[in-house]
């Protein structure tokens, strides 16, 4: 998850298998160096209207079949990067995400990763965190700022060092920057949506770009990975088969607009406000409207705008179907479901106990047709 949120969400997160990076290039926080590991574990499966999404990419679908020719060159947030050659020793920055990780993998692209430091408590895709922990991590350990400090980054001499926001590579955090990998003869990449996270003076067209995501940006990192690593192919097969799942989904029988509302609790560790950690804004707004639902909170302009949301906004609100986002090995949705319920026992979804889960597919990353889904599912128990 690379959301500049990270204020609302760090101290959940320092409990977790992944950490926060600042929202700025300022370091505030105290806590000690925390070394790259997790313990994989199941999502939670015993909440109602919830669907293991066939993930594999069929044989069946048809697209180009391009080759990539190097050099390369792209523009990154501005910045001019060549490849002489799909990388071949690829350092995965934390940032709180999982979307490049999991790109590699998809991508078949994985054994490119020299070290990885990515890492999520649950998936929505089976045997994905096995997946994350069988590839090294090349002894990374994260600073006070919950990022690979410089030193270890140029000690792996990579060839690339991918970062889900410009902020892993602010020398204010002890990172190395962009210039710095660039003089090793590194070049640096800069999850395309977010060039403008991170960074003091951003590209006025990188800050509509992050304002604004949907989960197209999904499938623009993953087409670009498809460009530099000369695997455009699998990159099509995998957009395309998502793309699929998504247009195959189902509008509600009712006709009448459904109310969803997305919430992470664990990540608010449901404070004494009543509050849970609520997703909004165009990323959120995307996933849930493909689903065939609307937002219970859709005026918000960006995802940070939501940290406003107070319990009497959420008291106030009309919710049909709780989505119930896990980020922890052990959370349990369903005492989550029944204690937000318990809070809020005027919304419609806590008078028919209408939820589901997911976990890190409902934000940037290969596989929102899951979350899409499963919200649509819970939807479609509404009749």
């Amino acid at each position: 998850m690379n959301l500049s949120r990270s204020s609302l969400l760090c101290a959940a997160l320092l409990v977790a298998v992944t950490a926060c990076g600042d929202d700025t290039n300022d370091a505030s926080t105290t806590a000690t160096p925390t070394t790259v590991a997790a313990t994989a574990a199941a999502p939670d499966t015993t909440t109602p209207a919830t669907t293991g999404l066939d993930t594999t990419v069929p044989d069946t679908v048809e697209h180009g079949g391009e080759r990539t020719q190097y050099p390369l060159t792209i523009d990154n947030c501005g910045r001019q990067v060549t490849f002489e050659k799909a990388p071949e020793r690829v350092v995965i920055l934390n940032g709180t995400s999982v979307a490049e990780v999991e790109s590699f993998i998809a991508l078949g692209i994985e054994d490119r990763i020299l070290a990885n430091s990515q890492m999520y408590g649950v998936s929505d895709v089976d045997g994905m965190l096995e997946q994350i922990m069988a590839i090294p991590n090349g002894g990374m350990t994260l600073n006070e700022n919950y990022e690979v400090p410089r030193e270890q980054v140029l000690a792996l001499q990579p060839d690339l060092v991918v970062s889900t926001w410009s902020g892993g590579f602010s020398s204010e955090m002890g990172l190395a920057t962009r210039d710095e990998l660039a003089e090793a003869g590194i070049n640096s990449y800069v999850t395309p949506v977010n060039c403008a996270f991170g960074v003091t003076d951003p590209r006025p067209e990188d800050v509509a770009k992050n304002e604004n995501q949907t989960y197209e940006a999904s499938f623009e990192l993953l087409e670009e990975l498809g460009l530099i690593f000369d695997v455009q192919h699998e990159a099509g097969h995998v957009i395309e088969h998502a793309r699929e799942a998504i247009a195959a989904i189902q509008p509600p029988a009712s006709g009448g607009d459904v109310h969803v509302l997305l919430a992470y609790p664990g990540m608010s560790m449901m404070d004494q406000t009543g509050v849970p950690g609520v997703f909004a804004g165009p990323f959120t707004d995307s996933i849930i409207e493909a689903a065939g639902g609307v937002n219970a909170f859709p005026d918000f302009a960006t995802f940070n705008d939501s940290s406003n949301i107070s319990a009497e906004a959420l008291a106030a609100a009309d919710v049909d179907v709780l989505v119930i986002g896990l980020f922890m090995d052990g959370e349990d949705a369903a005492a989550y479901a029944a204690q937000i319920f318990a809070m809020y026992p005027q919304w419609d979804a806590a008078k028919s106990g209408t939820y589901t889960t997911v976990a890190e597919s409902a934000y940037l990353g290969p596989h929102n047709a899951i979350a899409i889904q499963r919200i649509a599912d819970a939807i479609a128990t509404l009749g």
